[in-house]
């Protein structure tokens, strides 16, 4: 049994993707945070990096809406996304890994401004802000992913924690 207080942590996570505020998350919402991202850091959506980040943004959408969009509308409710997110990933939160790798994989690569490959917990926690963490949260959250300590975060470190973020209660 999905206890309610999951539920509730759940939903609370749909503020997270409802980007617009507007109740429901569609692929304008995807859109608006590779928007965000690409001006924070001063990235061209015509370059290969934004052009990379646009297309994580799709499939990250079209992979929620293929779990989370039961009527077919090309919205996900707050209900929606509570019983997606509840029956379909949080037995298999690799899934969710799988559908947002993409996405967030373009999202470090805009962040990393040196090129070696990994963001700098400085460089994580603007991505965070952009994509609505409190900016109170989100240096203490970058600094989290950064489970070896070298100032660096990488994919290996963010997907897997994004993908427990919204899938796991704890």
């Amino acid at each position: 049994m999905v206890s309610s207080e999951y539920e509730r942590r759940i939903a609370a996570r749909f503020a997270t993707f409802d980007q617009d505020g507007n109740g429901y998350i569609d692929r304008e919402d995807f859109y608006g945070a590779a928007k965000a991202l690409l001006t924070e850091f001063a990235v061209a959506a015509r370059s290969d990096k934004g052009q990379a980040l646009y297309g994580g943004a799709e499939g990250f959408w079209q992979g929620m809406a293929g779990i989370a969009d039961r009527d077919g509308d090309q919205r996900i409710t707050r209900e929606e996304f509570v019983n997606g997110a509840v029956k379909r990933l949080r037995d298999n939160p690799d899934r969710f890994a799988e559908i947002a790798r993409p996405f967030l994989h373009a999202a470090l690569d805009v962040a990393d401004t040196d090129g070696d490959g990994a963001a700098t917990v400085e460089e994580a926690a603007r991505v965070l802000k952009c994509l609505g963490v409190p900016e109170d949260i989100a240096g203490t959250a970058a600094a989290t992913l950064d489970a070896d300590g070298d100032g660096k975060v990488g994919e290996a470190e963010v997907v897997p924690a994004f993908a427990r973020y919204f899938t796991v209660p704890e």
